[in-house]
This record gives structure tokens, sequence and C-alpha cells, in this order.
């Protein structure tokens, strides 16, 4: 099981490292938009209608983005009140359960983000988000929903992948629980602190 995990905690060491950057970078363009449409609003009086629509669009990729990161490091809510009163390897298993039950869900779940992203609704254009390109010569154009819509499919994809490593983890937990497992923050630490 080592040689499935070391590799899959390394890919997902470097595509969650990349994720959070992104994530930051979506964060600070949504409180530029924000502060825009605020300034324009109430300085200006003259609502743009592109802002909310951008936000919610850096705001979507944000969360699609971390969200793999905060499972990884036990960063959702959680009621552990049950694992963490029970023996260790009732907990382990009861761990093990619990994320191949999310595995299901979320092995669903791409089914419904791929039908959202490439299917009826993703063929629609955004209300207001429009790239210009009439500056350079080209005529400009309306982004497609799918831009948005693949921030859940990329999301479920990236938790599958975290799951999987988390049940890896349990299992060897379970039955070498001496092994050599690569640790998730000596994974970072080697690639430098973010």
């Amino acid at each position: 099981m080592l040689f499935i995990l070391r590799p899959l905690a390394w890919v997902n060491t470097h595509v969650l490292r990349l994720g959070r950057q992104i994530s930051v970078v979506a964060l600070g363009l949504m409180v530029v938009v924000i502060l825009t449409q605020v300034f324009f609003r109430y300085v200006l009086n003259n609502a743009l209608a592109w802002p909310d629509e951008a936000a919610r669009f850096l705001m979507l990729w944000m969360v699609g983005l971390m969200a793999p990161s905060a499972m990884r490091w036990s960063g959702f809510v959680a009621i552990d009140t049950l694992p963490s009163a029970l023996p260790r390897r009732p907990a382990l298993v009861l761990t093990a359960v619990l994320l191949a039950m999310s595995l299901g869900v979320l092995l669903v779940a791409v089914q419904h983000g791929y039908a959202h992203t490439f299917g009826f609704g993703g063929r629609f254009d955004s209300s207001s988000l429009r790239v210009p390109l009439e500056w350079v010569g080209l005529e400009g154009f309306k982004l497609k929903l799918r831009y948005m819509y693949g921030s859940l499919l990329t999301c479920v994809v990236l938790l599958i992948s975290v799951t999987v490593e988390l049940i890896l983890r349990t299992v060897l937990d379970l039955v070498a629980p001496d092994a050599d497992q690569p640790s998730k923050d000596e994974l970072e630490m080697m690639m430098g602190a973010d």
C-alpha cells in the first residue's frame, strides 16, 4: 500500500499547494472587485453589472481549491466525540468507514459536477461576465457558465484524491501501524512552507 500512498501523497501535496496559492490570489481579486463595486455604487452612484458575478466566480474557485486542503489537514468542522472515546483500533475502523462513505458520496458528486459543467447548463453565457478584447482589435465575448461550474467538478475530484489518501493512511495505521508513512507535514516542509 505504501507504493500507492507515497506517490499519491506527493501529488496531493503539490496540487493542493498550488490550489492554495491560486485561492489566495482569488481572495485578493475578490476583495478588489467588491471594493470596486462599493466605490462605483456609493461614491459615483453608478453600480456596475459585473462585480457581483465576478466575486461569486472567484469565491467558488477559492472554495473549490481550498476545501481539499482543509479536508487533508482536518480543517472541516467535525464531531469527534465518539472516535476520541473509542480505543485506537475501533476509532481507526470508524474513521475508515466514514471515509469510505465520504468517497461514495464524492463519486456520485463527480458525476453531477461533470454533468453540470459540460451539460446543458454549462453551455449558457454568463449574464454579466465578459472578456473585453476590443482593446487589442478582437471581439469580446461572455464567459460560459461552465467555467464557474467547473469549480465544483475540480473540488470534488481533488476531494476524491485526498479521501483516497486518507483511506490508505487509515488502513495502513490499522494493518501496519509501524509502516513508514510519508507525513503530510514533512511533505509540505520538503517543498518549503506556504
